[in-house]
């Protein structure tokens, strides 16, 4: 196939900006398209090119003989899969498999995989979207009906206020804020920010909030006081779109606003400011990203930004409503196609009996109905129940919590697979590795973070004796379902219309989709069957739950995992703009360089002052599960008491610190954002 230029999806953030070939540059450019109108597109975007011409990238499949990995055949690597899945199943039954999906991979990819986990007989398939929001799907399901952006990124700018709560738009979504946010900021659009740090998108804020890390719950319950005693209470929404407002109103009778403020760190005369703005507005819309669902209480901290979005009436009309910000470029399809351990596509709850027969009217067979486990959660059980593993372009040895633990469970898989296009730090792991395609060698759709799908375009091959990862997933089921003894057989679809064809038949948000319809456009789901058209803000009249109302769900501050003695200092962490997660991909471009300090420890003088560590010096960054070292920036940019790294350039990466000890009770995802650390100079 030729380099000429078709059009395709960046592979990087959730926003879904459009890219092409432009031969001119030998490189990635962008073209105007849905998302990014202007065809701008960010550093990340810019040099996605350089990750297909990579000198790094795998061409034939490995597997591991004598404790090495070595070159194989295709059909040795396929045999020696199913001969690991086959043993799994025959010592413990089908829910000693697992599946790791990929949320930068296509939709039809994570629908063939999760499909295939159920053909198997076991619910244990997830995506990393476990591991940013999955707090986030969860309180937004269980009260709105929909885990996804209630509004557009069209009619966001008729806001009167912005409320952004544990995100930073202006690096992690650069063309979100450039393209929607800021203009209408420049019109008058008041913003508040509330974040530990002062970050690029604190520059264009009215108001600051820097929260201590895990208090977000105290912050929010007294703006809520402050809108009840201020009388800024929309009472015609509560009282026609609400439940349970009596007992919420008895709950913020409790919160004494100062005494909350003080608690997460910040000034009540700025908590106040910020309340008042966000109830007086006639339109408020909230962003929300992993500064608050990275949590063990991430689904009540976002159960208490849905209580101040229905206290205000700030829900089902365009300006309005919760919207999270997701992080890589898939992960709204991954969750949409049913690659989560506790639903089928469309997010129909595996226990829902007419669910699970309305499925296997399509499928020939029925998924089973006891949820599966976490991500997190089947890493814990290698070996211990778990004996096959299956990593779909994820590379858990860095991105889960506590990474040194992680790394010794990966190893205690009887087999562990991993199917990437690098050889990652998962993949050394491995007992077979299969090479797969990068986003400019697959054709598909992704969804993006306001659930726009959209398609991507293959432009070339894959390297060598690589395949396209549709092809690889399709031959595993092929070859693992004739081998594990009970297992449906499966003939997946060949190419990615068929594959969504059929998506569309069992999940209903998908019904009304036509693949050849969304062409180099976009068509947004929910689109049931029969519909003109996909449907933009959602809850106006009734919420996706079916119901009329959403009740108030009254929470409470839970303080984080790790306790926090007088020589330690609380580590937060997150993205710049020049990389991305944990640099599988990123690292290996030619273009993105680490900036003058990206890659420095942000600690407040204070802090450093009684450290006496001064800026630029080298510090160590410890706690009893790992050590990571790095330079350190001196700034009043963070709040004192918290430091802050990226997690892209640490040696080890930052994740040997974060803590997997407590996982939120519902959503099961780790805390990120939080732990307990102590910083000396290097000696």
């Amino acid at each position: 196939m030729s380099d000429a230029p078709r059009p395709s999806v960046c592979p990087y953030c959730g926003v879904g900006c459009s890219l092409q070939y432009d031969p001119d540059r030998d490189g990635a450019t962008g073209w105007p398209g849905p998302v990014n109108t202007r065809g701008e597109i960010c550093p990340k975007g810019a040099a996605a090119w350089e990750v297909i011409d990579s000198d790094e990238r795998l061409t034939r499949p490995l597997v591991r003989e004598n404790g090495r990995l070595v070159t194989a055949s295709w059909d040795a690597a396929l045999d020696r899969i199913a001969g690991g899945a086959a043993r799994a199943v025959e010592a413990g039954g089908p829910d000693a498999l697992a599946f790791f999906a990929s949320s930068n991979c296509t939709n039809e990819e994570n629908y063939l995989l999760q499909k295939l986990a159920r053909a198997l007989d076991t619910n244990n398939v997830d995506n990393c979207a476990r591991l940013c929001h999955s707090s986030t799907v969860a309180a937004m399901r269980d009260r709105f009906g929909a885990g996804a952006m209630t509004n557009t990124l069209a009619d966001i700018g008729e806001a009167d206020v912005f409320l952004v709560t544990g995100a930073n738009p202006a690096e992690q979504h650069p063309v979100i804020f450039r393209s929607y946010l800021l203009p209408a900021i420049k019109r008058g659009t008041t913003m508040v920010h509330v974040d530990p740090r002062k970050t690029d998108t604190t520059r264009a804020a009215d108001v600051h909030l820097p929260v201590r890390p895990g208090y977000d719950i105290p912050l929010l319950s007294a703006m809520a006081a402050v809108v009840v005693e201020e009388g800024l209470v929309d009472e015609t929404f509560v009282a026609e779109r609400t439940a349970g407002v009596d007992a919420y109103r008895r709950h913020l009778d409790e919160v004494d606003v100062d005494a909350n403020a003080e608690l997460a760190g910040v000034d009540p005369a700025d908590l106040r400011a910020a309340a008042r703005a966000y109830g007086e507005a006639e339109r408020a819309a909230a962003f929300t990203g992993m500064g608050m669902s990275q949590h063990h209480c991430g689904t009540d901290n976002v159960h208490a930004l849905l209580n101040l979005a229905l206290l205000t009436g700030n829900v089902g009309r365009e300006g309005t409503g919760i919207n999270p910000l997701r992080g890589q470029n898939n992960v709204q399809g991954a969750g949409d196609v049913g690659a989560l351990p506790d639903v089928l596509p469309g997010y129909q709850p595996v226990t829902d009996d007419a669910a699970r027969e309305r499925v296997a009217g399509v499928w020939g067979f029925e998924p089973p109905a006891k949820p599966g486990l976490t991500e997190v959660e089947m890493t814990h059980r290698a070996g211990d129940g778990i004996e096959f593993c299956y990593v779909f372009g994820e590379n858990p040895a860095v991105t889960e919590p506590n990474s040194t633990r992680a790394r010794r469970a990966l190893r205690e898989f009887d087999c562990l697979v991993v199917h990437d296009i690098f050889r990652t730090e998962t993949a050394e792991l491995a007992d077979v590795v299969l090479p797969g395609s990068a986003w400019a060698e697959k054709s598909g759709t992704v969804t993006n973070t306001d659930r726009q799908l959209l398609r991507m375009h293959e432009t070339r091959a894959p390297p060598g004796d690589a395949r396209r990862d549709l092809a690889v997933v399709g031959e595993v089921a092929r070859r693992v379902t004739a081998a594990v003894n009970g297992a449906t057989p499966l003939d997946p679809p060949e190419d990615p219309r068929a594959a969504f064809e059929e998506l569309t038949r069992v999940s209903p948000i998908y019904a009304g989709i036509e693949y050849d319809a969304i062409g180099t456009g976009s068509v947004r789901w929910p689109f049931p069957e029969g519909a003109d058209q996909g449907t933009g803000v959602l809850h106006r009249d009734t919420f996706e739950s079916g119901d009329r109302r959403a009740r108030f769900d009254p929470v409470d501050h839970v303080d984080p995992v790790d306790p926090v003695a007088d020589d330690h200092l609380v580590l937060t962490t997150g993205r710049v703009i020049q990389q991305f997660n944990s640099g599988a991909c990123t690292r290996r471009s030619g273009t993105l360089m680490r900036m003058r300090g990206e890659d420095a420890l942000q600690m407040h003088p204070g802090d450093a002052d009684r450290r006496g560590i001064a800026d630029g010096d080298r510090v160590v960054v410890e706690n009893d599960r790992g050590r990571v070292e790095a330079p350190v920036e001196v700034t009043p940019a963070i709040r004192e008491g918290t430091v802050f790294l990226t997690f892209h350039y640490a040696d080890p990466l930052v994740n040997a610190l974060t803590g997997d000890e407590m996982l939120d009770p519902v959503a099961k995802i780790p805390e990120f954002k939080h732990s307990a650390v102590r910083v000396t100079v290097e000696t």
